[in-house]
């Protein structure tokens, strides 16, 4: 290996320290360019049989996938001179992920390991074995400079530049990882346990998407084994969310984690319903009301069991069959129940044939079990349900609502709302909206168990309904969760305003709750203009704070006309985000012809245009380096909860913030 890939640098000269680490970055490529063609050339062949060749070869096309170079990224951003004599190596560059050479020495070390935490946690006070931390500074993947922070010598350390412009430098098209920026604060939640839970409330541009993402991939290093047995999954609030976030992962080697929204998981559901009605079915209420109408299903046994075989007749009685039932009612699921209710009827009439003398065998019982009189009986006693057919019969049936309502916190009142205006004619036609979507799920669960993951990454969580974080708790009742979001972002009608709440739902009372209020990505200026809306949305909640002054970030021009705005941003570097009112969408893109834009959608991918319109409810969670704001009172206008959404579109810029309008702006910001 040579010399200046593990010793101190041999020269003072920064060109010359700068070209012996360009020669290290391209050492490292070559050798991860070695490791991809040796995972290549491995055959599944050597399996022995046809099963073991198709798990081992997906094993060898995942080892493949996640050893691909990225030439646009850094390969490594960091380096660690260490002072403690130990095994280690005394420099260590820390990296996305784990290169070695033909001798099996670390060229770079994963970021996840714990050899590379000092370099987000050492400090003067506390430099945990460090001498030196360098950073480095690329454009594109060309490694173009570096920084060194002295962490032996005491005093304090001022602002990175290089981090600094890291955090700043303009970005297009989907969400980059954060790996090279983590702070002290961020690498603490990502690198908790796996078995705690934590929930963490983000101010705009803290980074608790990112940390969220970066949380699952030290998950899922440390974890390897388990979790690749379990499963991760990250939800999001939309596709085009999960487009913008869907390059963070692969960034980091990690190719195989699932991402979702809550309406595919739960299932596509979008039949319209007015918001009080919608949150009253998004109460946790509703989940005893559920319970109550699926076992109301059952039916007291009126007659006993005759099982014929041969010349022999097997009776069960009456008064048996209704012990059997009313044991196992409440004790299970309810389809396990029911092919209990079968075994242990055969059970019964394997005790009298017994009693006559007979030997029969588990066979036997099966076949009894499987008989047309067990199943008569048990479907009459005992019915098979479907979700849709449990949920049909509660939302069409007025006496039944209220059978199931009994003894609940469900009033007459609230009963009339459930209940449909115009029945449809069966369960097979009924058209179910995004609220009966999760009731489906929870009557799913009571039937039959839903899989739990290993872990769950749940991002904009306020914005879910009660029910629906029941839903998303069924995920992961044998894992842990990382929660995401921002209470001053609800935008939802049943959006939360207590995280412990959201805890007690997902059925993680042990969690974690932490808050993350320092901002990296929101210039203060523009992060202070929508901070006056705090009063009004979250009130509760200590406004944000920004690293960055972003001084004339800021411009707010009554009677602007939005192609100037438009033209003025394209001459800057970076992506641009023209958030509009939903109804002026197309209005607004008919205005820009001849400039080329996209429209973002529900179910956009990745744009490849510089320039996105963007109706003000597909905000959320996404960036962009200079966004211009029309009609914020339209914005307010449009939902019940319109100041937090417009709370939302004011901290999604990155270098600067354009509000235009012609109607008055909103009290808070005038």
């Amino acid at each position: 290996m040579p010399a200046h890939q593990l010793a101190p640098d041999i020269s003072n000269d920064p060109a010359d320290v700068l070209a012996a680490e360009q020669a290290h970055l391209a050492d490292s490529r070559k050798a991860l360019q070695a490791m991809r063609e040796h995972a290549q050339s491995l055959s599944a062949d050597a399996a022995g049989d046809w099963v073991s060749q198709q798990v081992l070869q997906s094993l060898l096309d995942k080892r493949v996938a996640a050893l691909a170079d990225h030439p646009d990224t850094p390969l490594f951003f960091g380096r660690l001179d260490r002072g403690t004599k130990d095994d280690l190596p005394g420099t260590i560059y820390v990296g996305r992920r784990h290169v070695h050479d033909g001798g099996s020495r670390p060229l770079v070390i994963d970021w996840r390991a714990p050899v590379s935490r000092p370099f987000y946690q050492a400090s003067p006070a506390d430099p945990m074995g460090v001498v030196r931390r360098r950073r480095f500074g690329y454009h594109g993947g060309a490694l173009t400079a570096y920084e060194d922070e002295p962490l032996d010598q005491g005093g304090e350390i001022g602002p990175s530049k290089i981090l600094t412009e890291e955090i700043e430098r303009p970005r297009t098209g989907p969400m980059r990882d954060i790996v090279a920026t983590i702070q002290p604060d961020q690498d603490a939640i990502v690198r908790a346990e796996l078995g705690q839970t934590v929930c963490v409330q983000g101010a705009p541009g803290t980074g608790k998407t990112a940390v969220g993402l970066h949380r699952a991939a030290y998950l899922l290093f440390t974890h390897r084994e388990r979790l690749a047995r379990s499963g991760v999954m990250i939800v999001g609030p939309n596709r085009a969310f999960l487009s913008y976030i869907s390059s963070v992962l692969p960034a980091l080697g990690e190719v195989k984690v699932d991402q979702t929204t809550v309406a595919d998981l739960l299932g596509a559901s979008d039949a319209p319903e007015e918001p009080a009605v919608a949150a009253l079915k998004g109460d946790a209420r509703m989940a005893a009301v559920l319970e109550r109408a699926l076992w109301l299903h059952i039916s007291k046994p009126e007659e006993g069991l005759v099982y014929t075989r041969g010349v022999h007749r097997f009776r069960v009685a009456d008064y048996e069959v209704r012990e059997i039932v009313a044991s196992l009612r409440g004790t299970t699921r309810y389809a396990p129940g029911r092919a209990a209710l079968a075994q242990r009827l055969a059970h019964q009439v394997l005790v009298r044939m017994e009693q006559r003398g007979d030997s029969p065998d588990d066979r036997v019982q099966d076949a009894v079990a499987r008989s047309k009189p067990v199943k008569q009986l048990v479907d009459a006693v005992w019915p098979k349900v479907t979700p849709a057919q449990v949920l049909f019969r509660l939302l069409s049936d007025a006496e039944f609502l209220a059978k199931a309502c009994h003894k609940s916190e469900i009033s007459p009142d609230e009963q009339e709302m459930l209940l449909w205006r115009k029945p449809y004619r069966g369960w097979k036609s009924a058209k179910w909206s995004a609220a009966d979507a999760a009731l489906l799920d929870e009557l799913a669960d009571l039937i039959e168990r839903t899989p739990s993951l290993g872990h769950l990454v749940v991002d904009e969580a306020q914005d879910l309904s009660e029910m629906q974080l029941r839903a998303l708790g069924r995920r992961c009742r044998n894992g842990s969760a990382t929660v995401l979001g921002d209470l001053a972002q609800g935008t939802t009608p049943w959006s939360t305003t207590s995280w412990k709440a959201v805890l007690r739902h997902l059925g993680q009372d042990e969690g974690e709750v932490t808050e993350l209020t320092l901002g990296f990505r929101v210039p203060r200026e523009v992060l202070d203009y929508a901070a006056r809306l705090l009063p009004d949305v979250a009130p509760g909640l200590a406004p944000p704070q920004s690293l960055r002054p972003g001084l004339g970030s800021l411009s707010v021009r009554p009677g602007a006309a939005v192609t100037d705005a438009v033209h003025e941003a394209l001459a800057r570097e970076g992506s641009i985000g023209l958030i509009v009112p939903d109804a002026l969408a197309a209005e607004v893109s008919g205005r820009l012809t001849g400039i080329p834009h996209a429209v973002l959608d529900p179910d956009s991918t990745e744009e490849d245009h510089r320039l996105l319109i963007v109706p003000a409810t597909l905000a959320k969670g996404l960036e962009y380096d200079h966004v211009i704001v029309v009609e914020p009172a339209a914005i307010v206008a449009a939902e019940p909860r319109g100041l937090a959404r417009l709370y939302v579109v004011l901290t999604r810029a990155v270098t600067s913030l354009t509000v235009l309008h012609d109607d008055p702006l909103p009290a808070a910001l005038t």
